[in-house]
């Protein structure tokens, strides 16, 4: 008796060294009933649209997770065309290329697609108003998703990302803390951290789950809101390193971009839709930490 191979689902990631692809590859082997593509700039250009659907069709991708994003927010000012290539063009693609071959795709977008003058957390529906070239990018891109309408496809919108991997918030203020006795913190700026390993995670978790016929948006941040004065404070303490943090205003910290005052992320939608249980933000902090030496 010949036993029938096992089909294993054909996931391309791209943007796979940024920090949530990072953490994606970490989940491969846990994740075994998937076979990955990992893909970044240096064995995909996104930019260019032919290739990409040569790729696809080549490697009979099932599956594709949009990590891929211009995500640096004051270069992107000066940068508009590179930034709105691979923030909307490159994703306007990948849609069109999902549409045709029937694919599942994840695009992950951001809170500065909002304007930051909300006092209570943005949700799915609120009408989005970017204040920055990233942002209004980001958005372009959600948009023409959502106009091409690939089936069994999400956006999910996240905030303040960190991870053991890449740059970020996280890893700066310990650099800085080991470097400096006292550190100037914005205060004003209030929003929702996350973990990428535990968004990571989730993806993966809700992949069977995703069922619908129109691109479904949903947010996804850990839970809890602060401050990047109350995150520094939190990164020192849980690590014990003694610094003297000093609470500053957004105007003594100008941007060549402009950031959202207050982007709070309501996670209703997605923790209902997929019974998804989402960690406090302080709880992942001590878990990413723990991963940075």
């Amino acid at each position: 008796m010949t036993l029938k191979p096992i089909y294993m689902t054909k996931i391309l990631v791209t943007g796979c060294n940024g920090q949530l692809g990072s953490e994606i590859k970490e989940l491969e082997k846990e994740y075994s009933q998937y076979s990955f593509f990992f893909t970044d700039i240096h064995n995909l250009d996104l930019t260019n649209h032919k290739g990409v659907g040569d790729y696809i069709k080549d490697n009979k991708i099932d599956v594709i997770i949009n990590c891929a994003a211009y995500t640096a927010v004051d270069k992107a000012e000066t940068e508009p065309e590179l930034a709105d290539a691979i923030n909307h063009l490159v994703v306007k693609n990948l849609a069109s290329i999902a549409k045709e071959k029937h694919i599942k795709l994840v695009h992950i977008s951001t809170d500065y697609v909002f304007d930051g003058n909300k006092t209570t957390p943005y949700k799915e529906n609120d009408v989005p108003n970017p204040q920055s070239v990233y942002g209004l990018t980001k958005l372009k891109g959600e948009q023409a998703m959502q106009e091409i309408n690939p089936a069994n496809s999400i956006i999910i919108r996240t905030s303040w990302v960190y991870s053991s991997h890449g740059n970020n918030f996280v890893k700066t203020m310990l650099r800085l803390g080991a470097e400096r006795d006292e550190l100037n913190v914005v205060a004003e700026q209030v929003g929702s951290p996350t973990y990428a390993g535990d968004l990571a995670k989730e993806i993966l978790e809700i992949l069977p789950k995703i069922k619908n016929e129109s691109v479904e948006l949903f947010h996804y941040a850990n839970a809890g809101i602060c401050s990047w004065y109350d995150f520094a404070k939190a990164i020192f303490k849980i690590k014990n390193i003694a610094v003297k943090i000093n609470p500053i205003p957004t105007s003594q910290y100008p941007t060549p971009a402009k950031r959202p005052m207050y982007s709070a992320m309501d996670t209703t939608k997605i923790k209902e839709r997929f019974k998804v249980e989402i960690p406090d933000w302080e709880e992942a902090l001590i878990a990413c930490l723990q991963k940075i030496k």
